[in-house]
């Protein structure tokens, strides 16, 4: 006699969450915290340049160096890469995958035009496209050095400079910049929302907050070309 074929079986917990809308969203929400913290990290170590190329190579060279001896050489940078990395990409494709199911949801357009987003929702989608294709930049620049023709390897203030120093290399990272802030400031109130810190009473400060955090980091970072341009940092 042959054996029953179970069709009852659950599904694991874990695909089960990650194909419900709630899962996705509590995906992009944790991922972009996890980003958040890099660049607020990232924005401190920038701010070095102001103190000079000594300072500022030193600090290079910390990043490589972190964790030593328990650690050996960038294996710590590399555990940060591997996770920002993971990050990247959960964001992404949970992004992308929501996009398609809303709008799968309603195929076609509202009756009665919804009330008008901000600017910062109506610009996420492309803001997104925008951040991920200046990582790539970034790295081939500042990492890599593929495309930084003045490039020295060991000398990452010199090369800053040297990056900031092409209108094209400081109109990319403006730019990019200004995406990033308009992404935090929508992103951040976003993820609060979807974790349950938001209520009406908290929705205020949650928003407060999420202003000033995209002012500071877009602030921080255009500061670092705003300076080779005006020969603050030279």
């Amino acid at each position: 006699m042959a054996l029953a074929t179970r069709t009852d079986r659950k599904p694991p917990p874990t695909r089960t969450f990650w194909g419900s809308t709630v899962g996705k969203k509590a995906v992009m929400a944790v991922s972009g915290l996890i980003m958040l913290g890099y660049l607020v990290a990232h924005v401190m170590g920038n701010l070095k340049v102001f103190f000079g190329p000594e300072e500022f190579n030193a600090y290079g060279h910390w990043l490589r160096t972190m964790g030593e001896p328990v650690l050996h050489y960038e294996w710590a940078l590399w555990i940060v890469r591997v996770v920002l990395l993971a990050a990247v990409v959960a964001h992404a494709v949970s992004a992308y995958q929501l996009s398609r199911r809303d709008l799968k949801a309603r195929p076609t357009p509202y009756a009665h035009k919804r009330r008008r987003a901000s600017y910062a929702t109506r610009t996420m989608r492309w803001g997104g496209i925008i951040v991920a294709l200046f990582i790539v930049w970034h790295l081939l620049d500042l990492t890599t050095l593929t495309v930084n023709e003045n490039a020295q390897p060991g000398h990452p203030y010199e090369n800053v400079v040297a990056t900031f120093s092409t209108w094209y290399g400081n109109v990319i990272y403006i730019v990019a910049m200004l995406a990033v802030g308009l992404h935090v400031r929508h992103g951040f109130f976003s993820a609060a929302q979807t974790l349950g810190v938001g209520n009406a009473a908290r929705d205020r400060a949650l928003k407060s907050l999420a202003d000033i955090l995209a002012v500071v980091l877009t602030a921080g970072f255009v500061s670092v070309p705003v300076a080779v341009m005006t020969g603050v940092v030279s």
